[in-house]
């Protein structure tokens, strides 16, 4: 049966269910409301477990959250104990903070940045006494407190030095400020700005430090006392010491040029070499002196270093002489021979040196070589050495030596005396001039000192002969029993060009001569063991030699009227610049010219007056020293006791030439020279010549004796030489000549 559709229905015949069909519809209707129950069974269980999961979250999380308060609980009540703790810790570092600064006797206070005092201790407070700074006060009422009659303000107005203390508080750095109170203490302000702006003072109270200055302000003054009277006493020993043994010396020379026995001799060069050897000994303790005071001053000036050791040898040749050795002297011909140095001190130098080595050998040769290389800056590094053949020195005593008053003690040269300072005072005279000084040694194998410094040349570097006179001569013949002699003398030779054969002794020089001549320039060594240089000249003569033959003598002097056959006598160790100029002259022989009568004298030569000279001179033997070294000379001599008798005799005598001592009664020899000169001036006068004779050798002594108008100066004892070397010097061109030609070739110029 069809059913009508109604209420919008499609018009469409329902058909009729069956009531299987309608069971099995019911069915799943309730198998469907049954699976939709199931699942909002599960859905609820789910719900109620997540509730359930909830529920416990937040009773765990609130259990938490109890344990919390009461863990933080526990912390605000550790927090408040610690914060008690460490504010009554703070408590008692502030309380021991100030008492340890109340137990400083130095003052301590604190300012503001309004310069308001913020704190401070009793010691800083106690400054200003019954005056009363409080805490407080400003700065600038406890400065007015201190100058209130508590600061001594030396005579500066109280104003003024507040403000002078208030300007100096702006400053970056504030420098400290020593005020001195009127009860004698000194106190130090020092005071210093904090980050913010806070003002920390200190007032150190120092008077015991002053004290303590003054003390020693006072024992330096004494000991600069008795260091000037220290100096003073060697000035004066030196010159009282000096003075005498003028007299000793000067007598002692005079005496050995008269005619005595062989006894009488010896008396008296012993006299005069004791006399020296004792001028020895004082001039190292015044050097020394000098040096241990570092009052000694070096005057450099260009010199010759090649003439001065040559000159030191020769000095040392009679002492050289005596023992048998042989003094060699090996100068690089690459270096140039003039340097800028102080040539007095290096003259002392090479002395020591020399000197020692000459002393300590017994037998062999002593040489001095000097050698170098040239620096960037066109200085050149010199290395002088000093090689002997004599007793050597030991490892352990090699230090020792430089020491003062020192030598190596032993048997083997307890026969040798001296001041034992010669090597001391070397030492520190090449340290004055930057240099180092050095030893190698062994015992019984002799010795070589060394010194290295840097000069400065004074001439160019040059060997050659030059374009204007070149040496022409070729082949070179050399005679000596010293193989170092022979080697030096080699160099040198081939250095301007020379072949040369060197032979030990005149039978290998005949020998020689057969093979390899003939020769242009012979050389022959004066004193050789087998056969002597006169005796080989006259062999090689024999053999046909007829070249020229120069003699090599260490005494020149001793070989007399030149021998047979020698062309010229050298000296020993020969200069460079001597054998060049030698070479030259035999390479440029001049003309024979036959002997003319010697000039006859001007006719009014008999008629010029004789030179005048002055000597003021107050001690009666050092008077009659001086009137016989010049008795030779012709000349008009007048003495004054002191120097008011000098001016007064040089306005009557108007000499030509004056001697003067520096130390005399009455008027000294820098008063007399100065009251010349200014007469002298003052008059129109010419300049007379004025020569110091001192016994005075400290420093200082030279600079003084020339400012005072003094020409030239000469060191007591004096020596015969050197007087009539000034004599003839100065002699004015309207005067006789005052002695032979030899006096005046030996003036210096």
């Amino acid at each position: 049966m069809v059913r009508p559709v109604c209420d919008g229905e499609a018009n469409v015949a329902e058909p009729v269910l069956s009531l299987a069909e309608k069971l099995a519809r019911e069915r799943r209707a309730r198998l469907a409301a049954e699976r939709l129950l199931e699942q909002k069974k599960r859905e609820l269980f789910a719900a109620n477990a997540q509730l359930s999961r909830h529920a416990r979250a937040l009773s765990d999380q609130i259990v938490q959250q109890r344990h919390e308060a009461e863990s933080l609980k526990g912390q605000n009540v550790q927090v408040m104990h610690d914060l008690e703790r460490a504010t009554s810790e703070a408590e008692v570092a502030q309380r021991r903070l100030w008492e340890a600064i109340e137990t400083i006797e130095d003052g301590f206070a604190v300012f503001d940045a309004d310069a308001r005092l913020v704190s401070a201790n009793q010691a800083y407070l106690g400054l200003f006494g019954a005056a009363r700074v409080r805490l407080g006060d400003s700065y600038y009422r406890a400065l007015e407190a201190l100058s209130g009659g508590i600061a001594d303000l030396e005579g500066e107005e109280a104003l003024d030095w507040r403000h002078e203390m208030t300007a100096r508080l702006t400053r970056d750095v504030i420098e400290p400020k020593v005020i001195r109170l009127c009860d004698g203490r000194h106190i130090r302000f020092h005071d210093r700005r904090g980050e913010a702006g806070d003002l920390v003072s200190m007032a150190l109270d120092i008077t015991e430090a002053m004290e303590r200055e003054a003390e020693l302000e006072e024992a330096r003054a004494r000991a600069e006392a008795a260091n000037r009277a220290k100096s003073a006493f060697l000035a004066n020993m030196s010159h009282e010491i000096r003075t005498p043994m003028n007299g000793v010396v000067g007598m002692a020379e005079l005496l050995c040029e008269t005619a005595l026995t062989e006894d009488q001799r010896l008396f008296a060069e012993t006299i005069r070499s004791s006399g020296e050897a004792l001028l020895v000994i004082i001039n190292d303790v015044l050097d020394y002196s000098k040096l241990e005071a570092e009052k000694m001053r070096l005057y450099p000036e260009p010199f010759d270093l090649e003439r001065c050791l040559h000159e030191v040898m020769l000095l040392l040749q009679p002492r050289a002489r005596e023992k048998g050795l042989k003094l060699i002297v090996d100068f690089d011909i690459f270096l140039p021979t003039r340097f800028v140095a102080d040539p007095g001190r290096m003259r002392q130098i090479l002395t020591n040196l020399i000197g020692n080595a000459v002393k300590f050998t017994a037998t062999g040769h002593v040489l001095a070589r000097v050698v170098g290389l040239e620096l960037a800056g066109g200085e050149y590094e010199l290395h002088v050495t000093v090689e002997d053949t004599g007793i050597g020195i030991a490892p352990e005593q090699i230090e020792h030596i430089f020491g003062e008053f020192n030598q190596v003690e032993d048997q083997s040269n307890r026969k040798f005396e001296g001041t034992g300072l010669g090597l001391a005072i070397t030492r520190q005279l090449v340290g004055l001039m930057g240099g180092a000084v050095w030893v190698d040694s062994e015992p019984g194998q002799g010795s070589c000192f060394g010194f290295k410094l840097v000069l400065a040349p004074a001439e160019r570097t040059g060997t050659g002969a030059g374009p204007d006179r070149p040496v022409l001569l070729r082949k070179a013949l050399v005679v000596d029993d010293i193989h170092i002699n022979r080697v030096i003398l080699q160099r040198q030779l081939e250095t301007y060009g020379l072949s040369v054969t060197s032979c030990r002794n005149a039978a290998e020089a005949v020998a020689a001569l057969a093979s390899a001549g003939p020769f242009d320039v012979i050389l022959t060594d004066h004193a050789m063991p087998e056969t002597d240089g006169p005796a080989t000249v006259a062999a090689l003569r024999s053999a046909g030699a007829t070249a020229p033959i120069l003699l090599l003598s260490s005494e020149p002097d001793a070989v007399g009227d030149r021998p047979a056959g020698i062309a010229a006598v050298l000296p020993k160790p020969i200069l460079r610049s001597q054998l060049l100029r030698v070479l030259q002259d035999l390479s440029y022989p001049r003309p024979e010219v036959p002997p003319q009568a010697p000039p006859a004298a001007p006719p009014d030569q008999a008629q010029a007056r004789p030179m005048r000279v002055l000597a003021a001179e107050d001690n009666r033997t050092n008077q009659l020293v001086f009137r016989k070294m010049v008795a030779e000379c012709d000349m008009e001599l007048q003495f004054a006791n002191n120097g008011r008798e000098a001016v007064e005799q040089w306005q009557s005598f108007r000499p030509d030439l004056v001697f003067m001592d520096i130390s005399m009664p009455e008027m000294d020899g820098r008063e007399a020279a100065r009251a010349i000169r200014a007469e002298e001036a003052a008059r129109g006068l010419p300049r007379v010549p004025i020569v110091a004779l001192t016994a005075h050798a400290m420093e200082g002594d030279r600079v003084s004796i020339l400012q005072a108008g003094i020409d030239h100066y000469l060191t007591k004892p004096l020596k015969k030489a050197e007087i009539v070397a000034r004599i003839a010097a100065f002699c004015p061109p309207g005067a006789r000549p005052p002695g032979p030609a030899a006096a005046r070739e030996a003036a210096p110029g």
